[in-house]
């Protein structure tokens, strides 16, 4: 009996679809073009946190060693710096590879050939594991007893960790925001496709149907529509990043831009569009159908 009564469930559901082509077919439309927009914007952040990221991977900090030591001393700092938890790595530079790298930054000038590797110190280059402790671990490397000072862009790093900050919490709400647009707008238009079955509604009512009877049909239909409009916009977001990928990479600005590929991103991408879908199908349908209900 109950196997019968989600067969009847699903097959009005299905029934109404086509019933109703024109509303549904804008239904579709109408998550669609929402999940556009919402992708879109959540693929472009998704993207800015990348590059972010990378910034984040290749700020660095120099920390001096302290001219009294000798090479194998300066050397023997390097166990001690990568113990320190937020350390990735601590490479160590000596007075004559930090003169070659100067000189080469300089394209070998020759006002530069003369410098005597003695007039630097050797060093090491630190790279962080997160950058939001960058002030903590410099804090920390300058306390090892053989490191003279250290040289760190504190700045840039707080910066790089603003604006990732920022263009998270953009997305956010950004994508809330058009989550709750896009039900409203798909209620609306449910609605509509059910205000002319309101007195098929109300005869149901009239024979003792419950409401959740009543209901099933029309949320089957609200997540089938759903489930159409996330696989639709699946696959039309696929094609926008496409191309707008291959436009970026023959202007060239990918040299400067870098953009994930989206096969990286379509294990994610595909289920979050899915299960959106289905929330605004199905919320929608509930929402549009609760004021015929009350009869």
């Amino acid at each position: 009996m109950f196997s019968k009564q989600i067969w009847y469930h699903i097959k009005e559901g299905v029934r109404s679809i086509f019933t109703h082509g024109l509303m549904s077919f804008a239904s579709v439309c109408m998550i669609v073009a929402c999940l556009l927009i919402m992708g879109s914007f959540s693929l472009v952040a998704v993207n800015i946190n990348e590059m972010l990221g990378q910034l984040e991977d290749e700020n660095e900090f120099l920390a001096y060693v302290d001219e009294s030591l000798d090479s194998g001393q300066s050397m023997g700092l390097q166990a001690k710096l990568a113990s320190i938890p937020n350390v990735a790595s601590a490479t160590y530079i000596s007075k004559e590879e930090a003169l070659k790298n100067f000189q080469e930054e300089q394209g070998n000038s020759a006002l530069f050939q003369d410098i005597p590797a003695t007039s630097l110190r050797d060093r090491y280059s630190i790279h962080v594991e997160d950058i939001e402790l960058m002030e903590q671990t410099v804090a920390e490397v300058e306390a090892i007893t053989g490191i003279a000072e250290t040289r760190a862009a504190l700045e840039i790093a707080e910066g790089f960790v603003m604006l990732r900050n920022v263009a998270t919490a953009i997305a956010v709400i950004l994508i809330v925001m058009l989550v709750l647009i896009s039900i409203f707008i798909i209620a609306n238009t449910i609605k509509l496709a059910t205000f002319s079955r309101r007195e098929e509604i109300a005869i149901m009512k009239m024979c003792g149907a419950t409401n959740w009877f009543i209901r099933w049909p029309f949320l089957v239909e609200g997540l089938v529509l759903g489930l159409m409009g996330g696989l639709v916009a699946y696959v039309c977001q696929w094609g926008v990043y496409s191309l707008i990928g291959k436009a970026m990479a023959e202007s060239g600005i990918l040299e400067i831009i870098t953009m994930i590929p989206f096969h990286a991103l379509a294990g994610t991408v595909l289920p979050v569009f899915v299960l959106v879908s289905l929330v605004i199908g199905g919320g929608g349908s509930a929402f549009a159908i609760r004021k015929f209900l009350q009869v």
